[in-house]
């Protein structure tokens, strides 16, 4: 129109921190390789189970969805939920939970992201491990925090090395993320280590996050423990639990947050002015996986173990001598010695055996010498891909 104004529009600065994909690119070139090679790309890029949940969760999601009561709001979680809540961490973990010392979550992403948030004034410092799930990067700064990594270092069975952690730094710090069993690495941490990660958090006075999303996924060693279980956690942080990956539920997004009353409370006061609580549908979903875990986990935790041991040996045989993971969904491979970055082979696996992964470097620095698998292909994908690989010389 004639004499119109055009505007420009500029986003927030603080969005200069999400570093975003390039999908596009990614595309791309998987159109290439398919249009070349007449092949599909095998992803294992993806970490999202294609093992279906229990068949009570979905019957209980889908009688739940018919109820008109579902609709309301979600003010808080249903009672019966916080009720399983308290059953699944006494039964499982050893842990009791009083009604104020949990609350229920469209997933752990949602914490993840806004937790600094709520705990973070700006010039706050964060410490971070590296590698680390992406959100736990991006999440400071949004609030405009600072962060202190932490490498993870494979000649400390990557766990946090405390004495490495400078005094003026700890003494600054205002919160950390731990996660074990660890994604990307596949690493458990002994009980010591947790011992350890308590004196340090009571010294220094930061509140702990920890994430727990793969306790259930611990293959040769014994159960997976809760972070509360160890004396003196309650006192110094909380614990993420998610539906996404013990129970197949990631669609769904149903987490909770345990621990600390006084962190949850602050957590809550933040969020309920944000959004309200899980779709009621879905926390009924929870209740029956929680109910019938003892059919469903076991055979989950054995299923990955067999894709674990499957793939392992199909890259062996195609000449990459890969480190089996403890725990998780996942595969922490080191790329062979005459590659330099995990970026640029990750590009020559998908270019020339039509094979993806993660590049270590999304998950930091320390990611540079590695990718990442997911355990979410076919045995007949995972035999392909390996198959692929040897015949392009690529390892």
């Amino acid at each position: 129109m004639k004499g119109s104004i055009i505007m420009n529009f500029t986003a927030a600065k603080r969005l200069n921190a999400i570093d975003s994909p390039s999908f596009s690119e990614l595309f791309e070139a998987k159109k290439q390789y398919t249009g070349k090679t007449g092949q599909e790309v095998i992803d294992f890029s993806i970490g999202s189970s294609n093992i279906p949940p229990h068949e009570s969760v979905k019957k209980a999601l889908a009688d739940a969805a018919l109820s008109d009561q579902s609709y309301q709001y979600s003010l808080s979680a249903l009672p019966e939920t916080a009720e399983a809540v308290q059953k699944w961490y006494k039964n499982r973990y050893g842990v009791e939970l009083a009604s104020d010392e949990l609350v229920t979550l469209k997933g752990s992403q949602e914490a993840l992201s806004h937790i600094p948030m709520a705990f973070c004034d700006p010039g706050d410092l964060v410490l971070i491990p590296d590698p680390y799930y992406p959100i736990y990067g991006t999440a400071p700064k949004l609030a405009g925090a600072d962060i202190f990594f932490m490498p993870l270092k494979e000649e400390n069975g990557y766990l946090i090395d405390f004495e490495a952690i400078p005094d003026e730094v700890a003494r600054k710090a205002k919160l950390m993320y731990v996660s074990y069993p660890n994604n990307p690495t596949g690493k458990t941490a002994p009980d010591s280590f947790y011992e350890q990660l308590i004196r340090f958090a009571k010294k220094n006075e930061i509140i702990v996050l920890h994430d727990n999303a793969y306790s259930e996924l611990v293959f040769d060693q014994k159960p997976g423990k809760s972070f509360l279980s160890y004396e003196g956690a309650r006192e110094v942080g909380f614990e993420l639990n998610s539906f996404s990956k013990s129970y197949s539920m990631g669609g769904a997004r149903l987490a909770v947050m345990v621990g600390n009353r006084e962190l949850i409370s602050c957590y809550n006061k933040l969020m309920n002015m944000i959004d309200f609580q899980a779709f009621g549908a879905v926390q009924k979903a929870g209740i029956s996986a929680l109910e019938h875990a003892h059919e469903f986990v076991p055979a989950l935790r054995q299923e990955y173990k067999r894709r674990r041991d499957l793939f392992i040996e199909q890259f062996r045989k195609a000449g990459w001598d890969i480190e089996a993971p403890e725990a998780t969904m996942f595969v922490w491979a080191k790329i062979p010695d005459q590659y330099t970055d995990s970026a640029q082979f990750n590009q020559i696996l998908l270019e020339r055996a039509g094979v993806l992964a993660n590049a270590g470097t999304s998950f930091g620095n320390e990611g540079k010498r590695h990718v990442r698998f997911a355990l979410v292909r076919s045995d007949k994908e995972v035999i392909e891909a390996a198959c692929r690989i040897k015949k392009a010389q690529i390892v």
